[in-house]
């Protein structure tokens, strides 16, 4: 079996070009792979197609590359928290494909499969299949580029719509655990898109919090067999943010407790 293992993120993402397209994996901030997404941003890639559930925050994750007009064109489900993203889609500097969030995992999952394009109700009887979604605005405010129309094919008498596969030229994923060989094992939410994107890349690459030796996962705990991974990082020390911090008001006379505190979205796994 090969040995997988690269010295640093920089050394694994240093032959991706510019204009390539990338599969990211995360959900919010949650097992984002943000030691290549650093590693990439340091080595000033630029004209990136991105498909990613969201496009990070203002200042970190994707949306650091994003800031810096890295990225020409996302492919995305939720894009709600970041204002540097509404900026320059409002302004006609990004192309944006939204696209429904289950639409957008299976369209990941079957490429990774294999499987061309297949069929779904999501969508059907809305611009996502009969066309017309602005994906980039020109300078005065006007349609630039919109989305055309799918193919719509009623079975059972219910209609549904044509989707296309996505194969990405890079993966990026952020994993809990990985072995040499590539095998990966995600840790509770940190599964969200990561499998997904792991699979339809084709080179992936994972950061890894703990790195095993060949043997010591056990094979029935695998999520991703290392067949879908070309490259392992280990990234120890990578930081992990909470996107949205919510805490109980203390009730008159009492100081919040620990109970009390809570998060809605937490960074990693």
């Amino acid at each position: 079996m090969i040995d997988k293992v690269v010295a640093s993120a920089d050394e694994a993402v240093a032959d991706i070009p510019d204009g390539a397209s990338l599969a990211v994996g995360g959900f919010g901030l949650c097992g984002i792979p943000v030691a290549l997404i650093d590693a990439l941003h340091r080595a000033g890639t630029t004209d990136l197609e991105t498909v990613s559930n969201n496009c990070g925050v203002d200042d970190w994750g994707l949306g650091i590359l994003l800031r810096d007009g890295r990225i020409r064109r996302t492919i995305s489900s939720y894009v709600g928290e970041n204002k540097e993203f509404a900026r320059q889609y409002l302004a006609g500097e990004l192309e944006v494909v939204l696209t429904p969030q289950g639409t957008l995992a299976e369209k990941l999952r079957a490429g990774g499969a294999g499987i061309p394009a297949f069929y779904t109700k999501a969508g059907v009887g809305t611009q996502v299949s009969e066309g017309g979604l602005p994906q980039k605005y020109d300078a005065g405010g006007g349609i630039a580029v919109a989305s055309a129309p799918k193919e719509v094919r009623s079975f059972g008498g219910v209609d549904y719509v044509l989707e296309e596969a996505l194969t990405p030229d890079f993966g990026l994923v952020h994993a809990w655990k990985g072995d040499r060989h590539g095998n990966l094992v995600f840790h509770a939410t940190a599964m969200n898109f990561n499998p997904l994107c792991a699979m339809a890349g084709r080179v992936t690459i994972a950061e890894v919090e703990e790195l095993v030796e060949p043997g010591e996962l056990d094979p029935e705990h695998i999520h991703t067999p290392g067949i879908f991974i070309q490259r392992v990082v280990l990234a120890a020390n990578a930081e992990k943010r909470i996107e949205k911090r919510t805490v109980a008001l203390a009730r008159p006379g009492q100081a919040a407790s620990a109970h009390d505190a809570g998060s809605t979205r937490q960074a990693g796994a």
